[in-house]
């Protein structure tokens, strides 16, 4: 094919191709090299606290070169910017092994902390979510969200790095989970397959306004429920029931469900004359 007989458009970006975004291939390299240094056994790495040392000094690197292009958004040098993210690191750990705990205490299928790690969803999609959120607290452009989409495609989870999300948190199951820029959620929160906490509507204008829901400590959230709206609070202790539709907040140590009603009948006896009326 004669490259003249491209698209215009996409000869254009080969010509005038963009200096200053990261590399995705990179961010996504980045993301799991992390997480297998901070849990090696998930890589088998069996290492003496030289060859740690030289990881560590390669995940800085990589770091580096990964977020040299933005340098000229950034508010600080690049290897200011990289100090800072990797002192927050032993933080991260710290906050990790919380969850994991939090996961093996509650879930009775979790053999292990470290069955929890190497393969539940929930725990790796917050475990680069609590990256993320530090890069994205750090103002860097483009890598959060290419890291927490990342997570995204392997999980099915949607965690926004903008979220703000307390120690002790569970993911079970996972998939299906959104959860968006402005939600702020407590310690020890719950949370099951298919939730949303989203806005309750979107516009353009919106952006910097709070407008994904607040859930206080304690909570779970089951299947299937959409919480919307910033100004909804879920208050600490509460029990959301699947399949919920909240706007409005509800107070401490509530329990909220959805009624439906359910028609069990003998097959034996049904006739095609009966009409089939489920309620979901």
């Amino acid at each position: 094919m004669n490259i003249k007989k491209l698209p215009e458009h996409l000869y254009d970006q080969y010509k005038n191709f963009r200096k200053d975004i990261p590399s995705l291939v990179k961010a996504q390299n980045f993301a799991d090299n992390i997480i297998n240094f901070l849990f090696p056994f998930k890589a088998d790495r069996r290492c003496s606290l030289p060859l740690i040392e030289l990881n560590l000094a390669q995940l800085q690197l990589d770091f580096k070169d990964l977020i040299n292009p933005l340098e000229n958004t950034l508010t600080k040098s690049v290897n200011e910017v990289t100090d800072e993210f990797f002192q927050k690191v032993p933080a991260i750990y710290e906050s990790l092994m919380k969850d994991a705990r939090m996961f093996f205490d509650f879930d009775p299928a979790a053999k292990s902390m470290e069955s929890v790690i190497l393969y539940y969803p929930g725990f790796y999609c917050i475990s680069i979510y609590r990256l993320a959120n530090v890069l994205y607290n750090l103002k860097i452009p483009f890598l959060p969200r290419m890291m927490s989409e990342y997570a995204h495609s392997k999980t099915g989870i949607d965690i926004h790095p903008g979220a703000t999300i307390g120690d002790h948190f569970f993911i079970d199951h996972g998939t299906g989970i959104v959860i968006g820029e402005t939600t702020i959620i407590g310690k020890n929160v719950k949370i099951y397959q298919g939730v949303t906490l989203g806005a309750a509507y979107v516009k353009k204008s919106m952006k910097g306004i709070k407008r994904h829901p607040t859930i206080e400590d304690n909570v779970i959230v089951y299947s299937g429920s959409s919480i919307l709206g910033g100004d909804t609070v879920i208050g600490h202790d509460t029990i959301v029931g699947g399949n919920v539709w909240l706007t409005k907040s509800v107070p401490p140590f509530s329990v909220v469900y959805h009624e439906s009603k359910v028609v069990i009948r003998d097959s034996k006896k049904f006739t095609e004359n009966q009409p089939i009326n489920f309620i979901i």
